[in-house]
């Protein structure tokens, strides 16, 4: 088992988001984690939301720092945001592979209920696109 940390700024979206896709429909290839350089403390509504909407259950997916995995070891470590990109991470254990998948945040997209909820559906697409795809390339 291959084992994937996703990390970006807040962790209450796109790194949950990720995680959740992985550990639902790749769990007997990968193992998933997610944490963010300033975690919000929660995962966001509309996080949970898009996730329940694609059949993935969000249960035991919160919002946490990267450093508790700083002795963690992994085989990949994923930023799904150009905050997080490019910021210092803390030294993580062992050889890994780091990768960047540059996705918008839904949660600063603002207007109607229908166009957030838009950008979280595009948000899940995109990131189930990303790892169906590059992942199996892996």
């Amino acid at each position: 088992m291959k084992k994937i940390l996703f990390l970006c700024t807040g962790n209450s979206c796109r790194s949950l988001i990720a995680e959740a896709i992985v550990n639902n429909k790749y769990k007997n290839k990968y193992i998933a984690e997610s944490a963010g350089s300033f975690p919000t403390g929660f995962m966001h509504p509309k996080a949970y939301s898009v996730l329940k909407k694609n059949g993935i259950s969000p249960h035991g997916l919160f919002s946490k720092s990267w450093d508790v995995f700083e002795k963690s070891k992994f085989d990949y470590i994923i930023t799904v945001c150009d905050s997080a990109a490019n910021e210092t991470c803390p030294i993580f254990m062992g050889h890994y592979e780091k990768l960047h998948w540059s996705i918008a945040d839904p949660a600063k997209v603002l207007g109607s209920e229908e166009e957030i909820e838009a950008a979280f559906d595009q948000t899940f697409q995109e990131l189930n696109k990303k790892i169906e795809t590059e992942l199996n390339l892996i």
